[in-house]
C-alpha cells in the first residue's frame, strides 16, 4: 500500500465508525478495523475524524467582473481550497456572444492544467445562444463531461442575463441531454428600478445594495425558475439560496416531486443584512446579498431538516482597493467574497457545536454534490473512490484571519471568526497537499473531472 491512515473515525453521509483506511494508486483500497498490511507511509490519526474531501460546486476563479478580475487565480484559489479541505472545485466560465462552450472550456483547461492544486470541473454559464448553435453544441459538451450549465436571470445591463424564453429552451435541451441548468435567480428590472431611485435620493452606502435587492426580489425569480422547471418536468439547481420565501417555494416544489435542488452558502448561514451597515460593509457586497434574520433562520431550519441539498461558497473575492471603488456608490462595488477555504471548517464547526450532525455536513459538502453532478469517483470514504481525504481535529481552536488564509485576497469577511475544530491534513488522491497550516501540494497536481450525465428525457412538460 502507498498510505495507511490508522485509528481514525470515518464519517460518511449516514454513519460514523472507527476504522483504518488503506490507499493504493490514488484510490481507497481497503477500510477496516486494525488493518494489518505494509504501507510506504503510515499516519496515526487517533482521536480525529476522517472525512471525504469537500466538493465546492460554486467558485469563480480569475473571473472578469465589475471592471476587474476576481482576486484569486486558479493557482491561488485551488491552493486555498486544499488548505480548507476542499479537494474538488467547480468553476463557472462565462460564455459570451460568439464564443463556443468547448472553446471557452479549452482555454480554462489550459490554465488549470498548469495551476490547479485540486481536481476541477466546470459549469458553463450560457449568456447567448449564438443563433441556436449553443443548443447544438451542448450535446458535444455533455460528452466531454460538462453536464451542467448556468443561467443568470439577472445582470441584464452587463449582458449576462437570459430571458425566460432562452431559459426555457435551455431547460428543455438540458433535459434531453441528461444535463442540469443552474440558475442565479434575482429580478433585474426591480433591482434596476430600486437602484435608480436610491441614487437619485443620494442613498449610496453599501446598505442600499441590500435594499435594492431584498428578499422579495430574489423570491420572485426563485418562483419563476421553479415554475418553468416544474411545468417542463426539467431538473433545475438553484444556486446560493438566500431568502425565506424563495426557499419555501423550492421546498414545496420538491415535496410535489419536482427535480429541484437547493444550494446555499456559509455567508447566508452566518451573516444578516446588518453587515451592510458596518463601516466595512462594502467588503460583504455579493449578489444575492445577505438577507434578514428570518431568512437566515429559515435556511438553518431547512438545512437541519435535509431540505437543502448542498452548501457551496460562490467564492469570488476582490481586493480591498477594488471594493473601495464603491465607498461612495454601492453600484461600483465588485460583487463577491472569498470563501472556498472556509466552507468545510465553518460547517464542521457547526457540527462540533451540535447545530447539525457531522454526517449531514458530509452529505451537503461532499456526497450530495458528487451525486447531483455526476462525480462518481468522489464524495465519500468508500473502497474504490478517489482517496480525497481530510483529517479533522475536533479539539483544535482556530481564529480565521486574512493572515492565515491561503488566498491572494487581502481581506476576508470571516476575519476574527473563532472555530472549535479544524482540518489538519488534506489528501488529494492519496497525496498530502495540506499539513497543519501549510500547503504541501504542487500547482498542476489537480486533474479535470469528466462527469457523467443524468438519465436523459425527451418527454414534454408536466401535465
Amino acid at each position: 500500500m502507498d498510505l495507511l491512515i490508522k485509528n481514525g473515525t470515518i464519517v460518511t453521509a449516514s454513519e460514523m465508525f472507527e476504522a483504518d483506511v488503506a490507499v493504493k494508486d490514488g484510490k481507497i483500497a481497503a477500510i477496516g478495523r486494525n488493518l494489518e498490511m505494509t504501507a510506504r507511509k503510515v499516519v496515526d490519526v487517533s482521536g480525529k475524524l476522517v472525512l471525504p474531501g469537500a466538493i465546492d460546486v460554486h467558485t469563480h476563479m480569475a473571473m472578469p467582473f465589475g471592471g476587474t478580475v476576481s482576486a484569486d487565480s486558479y493557482l491561488a484559489g485551488t491552493r486555498a481550497a486544499a488548505c480548507g479541505g476542499v479537494t474538488t472545485i467547480f468553476d463557472y466560465p462565462v460564455q459570451h456572444a460568439g464564443e463556443t462552450i468547448l472553446g471557452l472550456i479549452a482555454s480554462k483547461k489550459e490554465v488549470l492544467e498548469k495551476e490547479a492544486c485540486v481536481d476541477y470541473a466546470f459549469h458553463c454559464c450560457i449568456t447567448d445562444l449564438n443563433h441556436g448553435e449553443i443548443l447544438k453544441e451542448m450535446e458535444a459538451a455533455v460528452k466531454e463531461g460538462i453536464t451542467s450549465f448556468k443561467c443568470f436571470m439577472v445582470y441584464k445591463k452587463e449582458g449576462m442575463m437570459v430571458d425566460d424564453g432562452t431559459l426555457v429552451r435551455l431547460l428543455l435541451r438540458a433535459k434531453e441531454l441528461g444535463a442540469m441548468i443552474n440558475v442565479h435567480a434575482e429580478n433585474p428590472d426591480l433591482i434596476d428600478f430600486n437602484i435608480e431611485n436610491y441614487l437619485k435620493e443620494g442613498k449610496t452606502s453599501a446598505w442600499y445594495h441590500y435594499l435594492s435587492r431584498p428578499e422579495f426580489v430574489e423570491a420572485e425569480a426563485d418562483k419563476r425558475a421553479v415554475h418553468w422547471a416544474r411545468h417542463l418536468n426539467a431538473p433545475v439547481y438553484l444556486v446560493h439560496m438566500a431568502d425565506k420565501e424563495g426557499l419555501k417555494a423550492c421546498i414545496k416544489a420538491k415535496a410535489a416531486g419536482a427535480s429541484v435542488y437547493i444550494e446555499t452558502c456559509p455567508q447566508y448561514l452566518e451573516f444578516t443584512c446588518d453587515v451592510y451597515k458596518r463601516e466595512d460593509g462594502r467588503n460583504f457586497v455579493c449578489s444575492p446579498p445577505m438577507k434578514g434574520k428570518e431568512s437566515r433562520d429559515a435556511l438553518w431550519t431547512a438545512l437541519k431538516a435535509g431540505l437543502i441539498d448542498t452548501v457551496a461558497t460562490d467564492h469570488c473575492p476582490f481586493q480591498s482597493y477594488e471594493k473601495d471603488w464603491g465607498k461612495d456608490d454601492f453600484t461600483k462595488i465588485p460583487n463577491g467574497c472569498a470563501g472556498v477555504e472556509n466552507l468545510y471548517p465553518y460547517m464542521l464547526d457547526a457540527a462540533n457545536a451540535g447545530k447539525l450532525s457531522f454526517e449531514r455536513v458530509v452529505e451537503v459538502c461532499a456526497s450530495n454534490p458528487a451525486k447531483i453532478f455526476g462525480c462518481g469517483s468522489k464524495g465519500s470514504v468508500t473502497v474504490g473512490k478517489d482517496a480525497d481525504l481530510v483529517i479533522y481535529d475536533r479539539n483544535k481552536d482556530f481564529t480565521i484571519s486574512a493572515n492565515n488564509m491561503h488566498s491572494d485576497c487581502d481581506h476576508t469577511i470571516w476575519e476574527g471568526k473563532k472555530l472549535h475544530g479544524y482540518p489538519v491534513q488534506t489528501y488529494l488522491r492519496g497525496t498530502l497537499i495540506y499539513d497543519n497550516g501549510a500547503f504541501t501540494g504542487m500547482p498542476g497536481q489537480g486533474r479535470y473531472l469528466k462527469r457523467k450525465a443524468r438519465k436523459a428525457s425527451r418527454g414534454g412538460g408536466a401535465q
